[in-house]
């Protein structure tokens, strides 16, 4: 089984294509066509299969879906936590888990959505246990000073310190609407949030990215 959940591929969401992004506002979050007509979130027939082929027990029904979701959940953890390294084995846990609760996907989000929730709590989890060892090590202040300098060095660091510097929940809607193309409707279902604080998220940390970045709505 640990072969066919191996997360490959990489982000291929550039960091000067994303700042560009950002001054846009583009991302399903900010459609004009989506707040007319919100896109469903059910899968299309062919992931419901495969879907309900998973929930039977099938490895390679599920091994399906995460070719099909691995580079939105790769892509998400990456913008959250700011090491694709770490990022890449968070998804790792993202997917062996989501095979064990396979059973308990209801279909009342789509299962990219649900997905992100679980690597959304990874992250958390795994950040909780980051924060409690770098202090315990003391060496907090020195990775924080490390980052700073590292991010001057080109555009894509300074947009992970950037990305960085925001609230958690804020920078998971920021990072599921603006970078990895959810509508507002779909992170609030992958956060466990209310539509209107998604929303709120978003813009804010739009904001604040395109100030500590330097850069200006157009």
């Amino acid at each position: 089984m640990s072969g066919a959940l191996a997360v490959a591929g990489g982000d291929a969401f550039g960091a000067e294509a994303w700042v560009r992004s950002l001054q846009l506002g583009l991302g399903r979050g900010w459609s004009k066509a989506e707040a007319a007509a919100p896109a469903p979130l059910s899968a299309d027939a062919a992931e419901d299969a495969l879907i309900a082929a998973a929930r039977s027990g099938s490895p390679q029904a599920f091994s399906r879906l995460v070719e099909r979701h691995q580079q939105a959940v790769r892509a998400f953890l990456r913008r959250a936590c700011g090491d694709p390294a770490r990022a890449d084995d968070l998804a790792q846990e993202t997917f062996l888990a989501a095979w064990g609760r396979i059973k308990r996907f209801d279909g009342r989000s789509s299962f990219r959505s649900w997905l992100c929730g679980i690597a959304y709590h990874k992250h958390l989890g795994d950040r909780r246990a980051s924060l409690r060892s770098l202090k315990r090590d003391g060496d907090w202040a020195e990775a924080q000073v490390q980052s700073l300098r590292a991010g001057a060095a080109d555009e894509r660091l300074a947009l992970q310190d950037a990305m960085a510097s925001l609230p958690a929940e804020q920078r998971a809607a920021v990072a599921l609407c603006l970078a990895a193309d959810f509508s507002h409707g779909e992170a609030a279902a992958a956060l466990n949030l209310p539509l209107g604080t998604v929303k709120s998220h978003v813009a804010r940390g739009r904001a604040k990215l395109l100030e500590r970045l330097g850069a200006t709505d157009v």
